[in-house]
């Protein structure tokens, strides 16, 4: 019976029209159209990946090998359940050409193929021609390179370049790579070869790192699961590694989740930012309607009817809310595809994906309900005799104890959900305490603004604009609270995102290089390691060397089973990992637990493993750990714990054995080189003619194709976070907006005692300005400890104010606050006296 009631009370409620209103729908529109937008563009990317997964991985099911070929009788197999195979290998290598000034030298990603590659997709390249033809080449083998590399080493086709010991001839560069996104993050652009060509080459030796790639096409209908079982039964112990066309490019769908999971999270800061919005526009809204409140208790209207009256007319204009978001969440990438396919190195289908619209959805419906419950609850308190104004805004601070519970399940509902959703608990949680520590940081400080601005006032006689604006700061009718929440939210989440931005950029531009080697040279081999160590050791340039010898493995398996059981999803059993050797630990090796074994030691396996990584999968000394060299396992037990800083790009390993664990094994030996960057150039002319088969790798040209990902990566969460600010400008708006009629008023008394229209403007003006300021001051601080925080124990990189970003945030506090406080105050400012006075009970 109280329901009916209170829909038909509703229903009249609501032909009342959106007046109010109109700010609770834009935040709430504009929170769930960002999440439900970045949802969308995920599952666009994530359907190109399935739909041309087959072409991504360049095959049906790909077999993976490192440092070897399959043996006979496992390529017999492979063809045995395949209709073709196509064999590529994958390596880092330098190439050189001699130019006007000298030998011009490139580091490349190789990619070697045979004649039946490509199985699936096509080859475009620059003049046209087939790829058989280009590889062909005329009087040397031909290649095709990227075109980024050749311009950087002055080559046109028909010019010739060395891989190794082998010199060919570039027939064309390539516009399309059918298959270029299957192989995740290269340091160097593509150069692609026959493989029978490199024969010779000193490239694919014993020990070289190569990798090892069977692109296989499979009969229609054949069971995946079935042919990976097959598969793993097959070559137990050998190392392989398989895919399928399911999952073309692991690397691209996993980095895309991560940034679409992040990107979400700050979406819920966006809507945490209108969630604040939502609540002032419901309080003030039922702040008018204290008379309707009142007046339907005096006419015996219960607690409840009054209660789900407002619950169900804010519940419908809620559900308003969210279906604008929703609609504009699936409709700005369609309309932004063309751009947004273009801009990516990936196929993407763009569609109607109900899955990100759904929970964009909820994240909208909790958000509302959260947000609206605590302003509905205080529609109980308003009694029948309560026919005065501002009966809401005297009401006790918090609500009943049932609302209070209700609200402390729905946070945690809101945190459980994103957990679920996101895939990434410990993210979720460090963001649901940045956004609940903002806003009590937030909430306390706007109580200090007015305390302090109340205090203040005596002390600003003689100058009547400042007095005024700090009197109405202080003052209880105010809006500090709502500026300082929304306005200090959006700018704190915009100023931790700075802060990590500009520190993380710091680490890259400034403090690594510091640390970093000059050079990382890789696949050199043993009979060259003395002659590689006597140019290096004599030259005054260089501070230091460091070497290492260098196998890569895949661990199969800890404590007898299988390790992504035991260790999930972690990188280190993700793929191969480097292996070394040592028979004593180096001067900077720092053992945390355990004990090395000694020099001479000749017994079973014994491995020193990564502290922090041990201590992220779980392991604990005595821990046996079986991995897979070049088809063959070995079982190593833990016996030591040791610290390894992978931030310097220096030489670093998890694993590290004991020398006789790994003899006979053909391996290479890797090095880092410290030196003054004048001499730089001088070392790799010398190292790459001495010894062509070695890769260099420039540290710095590394730097900065990490860092060119990260300004990517970064770019999409400053967007993110500047929807964040926009949002908590709308709130800001709003909050002006409701404020008009007490400035109407306050400006009508001012007039009537003598001021001037100038005056009055210029105590607006500094009111707004005042709490700007404060929200800017005090969104700066709570984003720096969100920036420090993720810095610190996520990042894990060191910290340091970037002052350039804070200062803006507060200048962009200022501004916003005083355009939003000028543009509504126009109207108390041309209000003529004589009528607000009159008309004012």
């Amino acid at each position: 019976m109280s329901l009916s009631i209170a829909a038909r009370f509703a229903r009249r409620e609501l032909r009342g029209g959106l007046r109010g209103f109109r700010i609770f729908l834009a935040c709430l529109a504009l929170g769930v159209a960002a999440i439900a937008g970045v949802g969308s563009v995920r599952s666009a990317i994530q359907a190109g990946l399935s739909d041309q997964g087959a072409i991504l991985l360049g095959g049906d099911a790909q077999a993976e090998f490192t440092y070897r070929f399959a043996s006979e009788d496992e390529r017999a197999w492979l063809e045995s359940v395949s209709t073709a195979v196509s064999e590529v290998t994958d390596f880092r290598s330098m190439a050189v050409a001699e130019g006007e000034t000298g030998a011009e030298r490139g580091l490349t990603q190789v990619k070697s193929v045979d004649d039946a590659y490509p199985l699936l997709g096509e080859m475009v390249l620059d003049p046209p021609m087939p790829l058989s033809q280009a590889l062909d080449g005329d009087d040397l083998p031909g290649a095709v390179m990227a075109p980024v590399l050749a311009d950087r080493m002055g080559l046109s086709p028909g010019d010739s370049f060395a891989l190794g010991t082998r010199r060919f001839t570039l027939s064309a560069t390539i516009v399309t790579e059918p298959d270029d996104a299957g192989g995740g993050f290269g340091l160097g652009p593509r150069t692609m070869v026959r493989t029978s060509d490199l024969e010779g080459s000193g490239l694919l030796a014993p020990g070289s790192l190569f990798e090892t790639e069977y692109r296989l096409l499979v009969p229609e209908g054949t069971d995946m699961d079935a042919l990976r079982s097959r598969a793993e039964a097959q070559y137990e112990g050998s190392g392989m590694r398989w895919r399928d066309a399911r999952n073309g490019a692991p690397g691209v769908a996993r980095f895309v989740d991560q940034l679409a999971n992040f990107l979400v999270l700050v979406g819920l800061s966006g809507l945490a930012v209108g969630g604040i919005g939502v609540s002032a526009a419901v309080r003030a809204y039922l702040a008018r309607k204290t008379a309707v409140i009142a007046t339907l208790r005096t006419l015996g209207a219960s607690r409840r009817v009054i209660f789900l009256t407002y619950f169900l007319q804010i519940g419908a204009l809620s559900l308003l809310g969210i279906a604008m978001g929703l609609v504009l969440g699936a409709a700005v990438p369609l309309l932004f595809a063309p751009m947004i396919a273009g801009a990516l190195p990936i196929p993407v289908i763009f569609t109607l994906y109900p899955g990100p619209l759904a929970e964009a959805a909820i994240y909208g419906i909790l958000t509302a309900l959260l947000f609206t419950l605590w302003p509905l609850a205080r529609t109980e308190e308003v009694r029948a005799a309560a026919l005065f104004r501002d009966a809401l805004d005297s009401a006790r601070g918090l609500p009943a104890t049932r609302f209070v519970v209700a609200t402390g399940l729905l946070v945690l509902l809101l945190v459980g959900v994103a957990m679920v959703f996101s895939g990434s608990p410990q993210i979720t949680l460090w963001t649901a305490g940045g956004i609940l520590g903002a806003l009590i940081i937030l909430a306390v400080a706007a109580t200090g603004i007015r305390a302090l601005a109340h205090r203040s006032v005596s002390a600003a006689r003689g100058r009547p604009a400042l007095r005024w604006a700090l009197a109405a700061i202080g003052g209880p009718r105010e809006t500090a609270a709502s500026v300082v929440l929304s306005l200090g939210l959006g700018l704190s989440v915009l100023a931790a995102v700075g802060q990590i931005d500009g520190n993380l950029r710091s680490a890259i531009d400034r403090d690594l290089p510091e640390v970093a080697p000059s050079y990382f040279f890789v696949d050199i081999q043993p009979a060259q390691i003395d002659g590689y160590l006597e140019r290096l050791e004599n030259d005054p340039a260089v501070s230091r060397v460091d070497t290492a010898p260098m196998l890569r493995g895949v661990i199969t398996r800890i404590n007898g089973v299988n390790a992504q059981e035991v260790a999930g999803d972690h990188w280190v059993v993700r793929g191969d990992r480097g292996i070394t050797y040592a028979a004593t630990p180096d001067d900077r090796t720092i053992v945390t637990s355990g004990e090395w074994w000694p020099e001479d030691y000749d017994g079973p396996p014994q491995i020193s493993f990564a502290r922090e990584e041990a201590e992220e999968i779980g392991l604990k000394l005595g821990d046996e750990i079986t991995f897979n060299v070049l088809g063959r396992d070995i079982t190593a037990t833990i016996t030591s714990f040791r610290d390894v800083d992978f931030s310097t790009a220096g030489i670093g390993f998890v694993m590290t054995l004991n020398p006789t664990a790994l003899q006979g094994a053909p391996h290479t030996f890797i090095s880092t080189v410290y030196a003054e960057a004048g001499a730089e150039a001088q070392i790799l002319r010398d190292l790459a003619s001495t010894y062509p088969n070695i890769t260099a790798i420039r540290v710095r040209d590394a730097i900065d194709r990490v860092a060119e990902l990260l300004e990517g990566i970064g770019a999409a969460i400053r967007w993110g976070a500047a929807a964040t600010l926009l949002t908590g400008f709308l709130v800001l708006i709003g909050a002006a907006a409701a404020g008009t009629g007490a400035r109407t008023f306050e400006a009508a008394v001012l007039k009537t005692l003598g001021a001037s229209r100038r005056r009055i403007l210029q105590s607006f003006a500094l009111r707004s300005a005042l709490l700007g300021a404060g929200a800017g001051v005090v969104a700066l601080v709570a984003g720096i400890l969100g920036g420090w925080a993720v810095s610190t124990f996520i990042m894990e990189t060191s910290f340091a104010i970037v002052w350039p970003s804070a200062l803006g945030i507060i200048a962009g506090g200022v501004l916003a606050t005083l355009l939003a406080g000028i543009a509504f105050a126009w109207g108390p400012l041309a209000a003529r006296p004589a009528q607000v006075l009159r008309a004012r009970e």
